[in-house]
């Protein structure tokens, strides 16, 4: 066997089919190919860590989780290549697109379920592939990380309301003062608590990351095609700012301010 036929490179490498004569939709492709690559690494990653959390397995979850923050950065990387494309570079493509648009990404969307975002309006971009559908919806009907997370404050002796352990998981998680609390038992006393202080740490720096990826998505797209329409028939540039205001775990940055 040889590195290219381990790697399966006459796949990758020939699997940029583009539909104008433009130069910079190879960029255009390439770069939203490996964003998909690095994403699928995500998901592997994000839900071995929900299953080493939900068998209170902490150390090898603080590994898996700094992977997966290093694979947002990645991510955010990405984005710096992008916006070497001009709007006018960028005009010469576009309409060759369709309704293409990120938004129709699956792999995204099960790294916002499997991390708290639960919303199923979402789900319509997806009703078209049965199976990805499917996939989907049992992402969102499955306890999320943060969820895991919770129910592992709960094993841990600390109290949450029985409300919470007893939520419909397949909604978005709320700002709760009985996790708040826990929280703030954990920061104040981080050596007793040590393990869940380090995961609470290692949470912040993904959803750190994740703004990041956020921002650096909604600056590129106005960088490259201001405030039109996006090709997936949204608001574009006001539709993504409304994604910057999702907070994925609310307690532990409240605590910041109460502790």
């Amino acid at each position: 066997m040889s590195y290219s036929d381990y790697l399966q490179l006459d796949k990758i490498l020939n699997a940029q089919h583009l539909l104008s004569a433009a130069h910079d939709e190879t960029l255009f492709i390439i770069q939203h190919q490996t964003s998909e690559l690095w994403m699928k690494l995500a998901i592997h990653e994000l839900n071995a860590t929900c299953r080493l959390i939900a068998a209170d397995d902490l150390q090898p979850a603080f590994k898996t989780l700094a992977r997966v923050s290093r694979i947002l950065e990645q991510l955010n990387s990405a984005w710096d290549v992008l916006r070497t494309m001009t709007p006018s570079e960028y005009t010469q493509f576009r309409d060759a697109l369709g309704q293409s648009s990120g938004l129709q990404s699956w792999q995204y969307r099960m790294i916002e379920f499997l991390v708290g975002n639960k919303n199923a309006a979402v789900l319509r971009f997806h009703e078209h592939d049965k199976p990805v559908f499917e996939r989907l919806e049992a992402a969102r009907r499955a306890p999320s990380l943060y969820d895991l997370t919770i129910q592992l404050l709960a094993r841990r002796g600390l109290l949450i309301d029985q409300a919470v352990l007893e939520r419909d998981v397949s909604l978005p998680h709320a700002d709760d003062d009985s996790v708040s609390a826990a929280w703030l038992s954990v920061y104040r006393e981080p050596s007793r608590f040590w393990e869940l202080y380090e995961l609470a740490e290692k949470l912040v720096d993904l959803e750190d990351y994740f703004r990041r990826w956020r921002f650096n998505h909604v600056t590129t797209v106005e960088r490259v095609i201001g405030f039109k329409r996006g090709t997936g028939g949204t608001g574009g540039v006001s539709y993504l700012r409304k994604m910057l205001d999702v907070v994925l775990f609310p307690e532990l940055w409240r605590l910041r301010t109460e502790l």
